[in-house]
């Protein structure tokens, strides 16, 4: 039945109304189809790279448009919700949450190795700054953990970026598209005349 039908013969005012509605629902048809069904990202935080910094990610849910976007948390823990079923994007916030767990724990050493070595300079009286034990470990704690806080970040960022991934169906991994192409597609065993056996492989061509 056309929209035509249901406006011929009614009242004005009833066209008027049916008019309206039809608008409307056509419009949110429209923005329906609009909305996206991935999870995306502020620009700036789809394009972290290695070693990239460590604040917060900034995301947009799943057919939500416009630019307010949710801020995922310290940990993600904004983003797991949205994840749940996805194994796969899970395995990836937990990796993203272990690291960041340890970004933590190296900060608060590096903060406190330091004060301590802060505190030793001015211990007995005149400044000492590389003089006794106490110092010299908290001094070389201090560049350990700075060391490893290279480490650390080097990757941290890609694992929220490959969750969201994860999720979106986007990601994609080299080494894994190509070993199926390689791998043989049967494993033949027999004898060749001197009575000494061989393994064959066989390889389905496509």
């Amino acid at each position: 039945m056309h929209y035509s039908c249901l406006l011929a013969g009614a009242p004005a005012r009833r066209r008027a109304t049916l008019s309206a509605a039809l608008f409307f629902g056509s419009l949110l048809v429209v923005r329906a189809q609009e909305a996206p069904s991935t999870i995306r990202l502020l620009p700036e935080d789809a394009q972290r790279g290695l070693n990239g910094h460590q604040h917060n990610f900034y995301f947009l849910p799943p057919g939500v448009v416009g630019e307010n976007y949710v801020n995922a948390g310290f940990f993600g823990q904004k983003l797991r919700p949205l994840l749940a079923g996805n194994q796969e994007a899970l395995d990836q916030l937990d990796i993203y949450k272990r690291q960041k767990t340890h970004f933590l724990i190296d900060r608060l050493i590096a903060v406190g190795s330091f004060g301590v070595y802060g505190q030793q300079i001015f211990a007995h009286g005149d400044r000492r700054y590389f003089d006794g034990a106490t110092q010299q470990v908290a001094i070389s704690v201090f560049a350990a953990s700075i060391l490893a806080t290279l480490f650390i970040n080097r990757k941290t960022n890609s694992y929220f970026q490959r969750a969201v991934g994860a999720y979106n169906g986007t990601n994609h991994s080299g080494h894994g598209a190509i070993w199926p192409r390689l791998r043989p597609a049967g494993i033949e065993i027999g004898q060749v005349r001197t009575g000494q056996p061989t393994l064959g492989l066989r390889w389905a061509l496509r």
